[in-house]
């Protein structure tokens, strides 16, 4: 099984949030093409192919998710 870098060399954190779209994008540095990867439950990872490494996440639906953990009656 190949390796594959998870923040092995962690540097600046970058992120943008599509309100309209409700998803919140995070890059490792500047923002690369890359391949996205669905993980399940709304993430994708960032997958830099030529340097295997992961470059970033993408988060679906993060305001829902908020709104719907908040209203969500306590335990």
């Amino acid at each position: 099984m190949a390796t594959v870098k998870i923040l092995d060399n962690p540097g600046q954190m970058n992120w943008d949030y599509d309100e309209e779209a409700d998803v919140l994008y995070i890059s490792v540095g500047d923002p690369v093409q890359a391949l996205g990867v669905d993980i399940g439950e709304g993430l994708i990872l960032r997958y830099d192919e030529p340097k295997n490494e992961v470059v970033g996440i993408t988060i679906l639906g993060v305001r829902s998710r908020l709104m719907h953990e908040l209203e969500a009656p306590k335990k």
